[in-house]
């Protein structure tokens, strides 16, 4: 798939999307309607997922798209190792998180992603990074992603699965597992050691 191409066909549906909410005239919403098909189709060609399935993920009622949010919880323990969870949707691993939820702030959110998939009881502590997922050399998606990452701080030592989940444990620098692409990468993986050898101070930002 060509990620630059992708990328603008999504753009497109997107000033589609706030044509349709904010054009008056019949003239218009005619055109706006037209580009957004065209856009949706384009979609659906270069991904090979019907444009019906396309339509939830990336359409918001309010017609002007704002990117979603995802929040990933950053855990090391006395043996200076990162906690992950092994994904039962790739069977792959990454920091616990995942999408932001109405009524919870970013730090409960990776407190609650934590104990739901992890098993663990965490306090966040500090924000590490915000990252827009574009430009983090991650796999195309439908929707265009901010990235936060939350230092937290263990409160118990227990760890256990969760339903999303089919693994949990802590994990080397060196010895990291493969990774759940979609959700973070070995960069990110080990731009959080940095912060956590103390090389760096200042949260990231892009």
């Amino acid at each position: 798939m060509d990620t630059y191409y992708f990328e603008k066909i999504k753009r497109l549906h997107a000033l589609a999307e706030i044509g349709l909410e904010y054009s008056e005239t019949d003239y218009d919403i005619e055109r706006y309607q037209e580009i957004r098909e065209i856009s949706l189709d384009l979609l659906a060609k270069m991904t090979d997922v019907p444009v019906e399935k396309i339509i939830p993920v990336i359409e918001e009622k309010n017609g002007y798209r704002t990117p979603k949010v995802d929040v990933r919880a950053v855990v090391f323990n006395e043996k200076d190792q990162i906690l992950l969870i092994q994904e039962k949707e790739d069977n792959c691993w990454a920091l616990p998180g995942g999408w932001t939820d109405i009524a919870y702030s970013p730090g409960e959110v990776a407190v609650k992603e934590c104990r739901e998939e992890a098993g663990l009881e965490v306090r966040a502590s500090r924000l590490l990074a915000l990252m827009d997922k574009q430009k983090q050399e991650m796999p195309p998606a439908f929707e265009y992603v901010y990235k936060i990452f939350m230092l937290c701080e263990k409160v118990g030592d227990q760890i256990s699965t969760g339903s999303e989940t089919i693994d949990v444990g802590w994990f080397d620098e060196d010895k990291l597992p493969e990774l759940s692409l979609p959700r973070n990468n070995e960069k990110q993986i080990k731009m959080m050691f940095e912060f956590h050898r103390g090389q760096r101070t200042e949260p990231y930002f892009d």
